[in-house]
């Protein structure tokens, strides 16, 4: 059944329990927010800015927008764009938009104004909802964007070129329009990521939506009385379709804005969570400040805390190894996934199988998996080829891409772009982005185990390997490191020592110090950094020559 269906279930049978809360760490200062249908606590100086929603008001919200949709001709198959920061109203506004039966369409939220316009119009969206963060950046591109478009405004203030949706939805009515929906319906459009160019828009249907629902509560063994600590951007599909694991067991949410440790922990003990996901940079900076002292654990409540997992890229065996050793009573799991798989979960490796901590695992929920080789078929264990992924949160096509399209999807299955292999055991291995092997001398370099041990030295806490041209080699490789703060004075000759471990062909021949830029999804940025680097290399290699 459509992922509406369980949000109308919970709204009967736990109408007046919580089920969603905003918590904003960066609001400290008192005050009250009347807002209508929401519970509200003061904040303090001691206490987040925090807001919450029950059940039955969450069900209300979501018909109200969808009344008001409706009543501007809203039909099914129409576009609604979403451009919001993490809050109380982006589930309701989402979840109205399905009721209708038009197809929401998550912006991310780092866009600047031309990628907006880009999305907008590849998309065909026909509604954008947006908050206060966005008014600048749609204001700019209004004039182009505003023509057989409405523009509704989350907040107060709202600009004169757009409506409000507060005061609309406050004079629509909440009941629920039961609009009949098929799992063959379209229902999302997401963005790639754009981390290899001008992102594609990914179709879903209902069937993949749900699939990711039932898919993530089984996973994780999601019960009534679990709490899901949601921290990354509800545009993506990593975030919102982990918490829909709770949207079936009708469980509460925490949506926190804000990522530093102290954070993400006081959430965890304040709200009792007891799933959290996290991403590798998240996990990073958590076990530094408990390394150095910023947050201790005897200041919390965390006893209730039962899993944590990771998504969204590799995850480093070694870094795994440590957190397990700060939280040895933790579950933990590995979710691998695509947008165009509907996010995390095709595969993963399963609370059960820790001794596999590095591999992401194994075929999720009604998943299938195949490695593929250069000649189409499939490679022996141990070999590295392309994998391949079919099952029912498979998109449907690139929207308005016919040619991309035809390239990903192959009689069902989706061709990822991820270089793996598989071990004795049937456990995958992931090995690398296939756009980013580097070649070098004729040699296959796989940055990811390059990274992986780099990850290992006391001093780094984050590194990106990249290829940069080389007048003789094709490429070579560049490792680009972030140290802790107490070792900024690591010289590049400590780690070339340091990789005298590696096989010769694998160590880095350039070691640069800087930050290592990741998007909001915690994907490194590695066009960015080749794009930074790259053409200094070449022009190096030409002087010296």
């Amino acid at each position: 059944m459509p992922v509406t269906d369980f949000l109308r279930r919970n709204a009967a049978s736990f109408g007046d329990e919580v089920a969603l809360v905003e918590r904003n760490p960066e609001i400290k200062e008192q005050r009250r927010v009347t807002w209508r249908d929401y519970d509200l606590i003061e904040s303090t100086e001691n206490q987040p800015y925090r807001r919450e929603i029950t059940w039955h008001v969450f069900d209300e919200k979501a018909n109200r927008f969808a009344n008001l949709l409706l009543s501007r001709g809203i039909k099914q198959g129409d576009k609604v764009g979403i451009l919001m920061m993490n809050c109380l109203e982006w589930l309701p506004i989402y979840f109205g938009v399905l009721k209708t039966g038009a197809i929401a369409v998550p912006l991310n939220f780092r866009y600047d104004s031309s990628e907006i316009e880009y999305c907008v119009n590849l998309a065909d969206v026909d509604v954008l909802v947006f908050g206060p963060e966005f008014v600048g950046r749609i204001e700019e591109i209004v004039t182009s964007i505003q023509r057989n478009r409405l523009l509704f405004f989350v907040g107060t203030d709202c600009p004169t070129f757009a409506e409000s949706y507060n005061e609309l939805t406050a004079n629509c009515s909440s009941k629920d329009p039961m609009i009949p929906l098929k799992e063959s319906d379209d229902a999302a459009i997401y963005f790639s990521s754009g981390t290899t160019g001008f992102p594609k828009a990914i179709l879903h249907n209902h069937e993949s939506l749900t699939q990711a629902a039932e898919m993530e509560q089984i996973h994780h063994s999601i019960q009534h009385d679990d709490v899901f600590l949601c921290i990354p951007p509800l545009y993506h599909t990593g975030a919102k379709f982990h918490w829909m694991g709770n949207l079936i067991a009708g469980s509460k949410a925490v949506i926190l804005r804000g990522v530093k440790p102290a954070d993400i922990i006081g959430a965890v003990s304040d709200e009792q969570c007891t799933i959290v996901w996290l991403l590798v940079p998240w996990v990073q900076d958590i076990l530094h400040a408990l390394e150095i002292g910023d947050l201790k654990l005897e200041d919390y409540k965390l006893d209730q805390w039962r899993l944590m997992h990771v998504g969204a890229q590799p995850v480093p065996k070694s870094l795994i190894e440590h957190w397990l050793q700060i939280f040895p009573h933790h579950d933990y799991d590995t979710n691998y996934g695509l947008s165009e798989s509907t996010g995390p979960g095709c595969v993963h490796l399963g609370v059960g199988n820790v001794d596999h901590v590095g591999a992401i695992g194994i075929p999720g929920y009604r998943w299938e998996v195949r490695i593929v080789g250069e000649d189409g078929n499939d490679v022996a264990d141990g070999e590295v080829g392309e994998l391949w992924v079919k099952g029912p949160g498979v998109m449907t096509c690139y929207y308005n891409n016919p040619e991309a399209t035809a390239e990903t999807l192959k009689d069902g299955w989706l061709l990822t772009g991820d270089i793996a292999k598989t071990d004795e055991d049937g456990f995958i291995w992931l090995v690398d982005r296939k756009k980013d092997v580097i070649i070098s001398g004729g040699e296959n370099i796989y940055p990811v185990q390059i990274e992986d041990f780099l990850i290992t030295h006391p001093a780094v806490k984050d590194v990106a390997v990249i290829g940069l041209p080389d007048v003789r080699l094709g490429e070579i490789t560049a490792a680009i490191i972030e140290l802790k703060p107490e070792f900024e004075g690591l010289t590049e000759e400590a780690i070339n020592e340091f990789c005298l471990k590696l096989p010769r062909y694998k160590r880095p021949r350039r070691v640069i110090f800087t930050k290592v830029p990741r998007n909001s999804t915690g994907k490194i940025e590695k066009p960015k950094l080749r794009e930074m680097y790259g053409a200094t290399n070449l022009v190096d290699q030409q002087n010296n020559a």
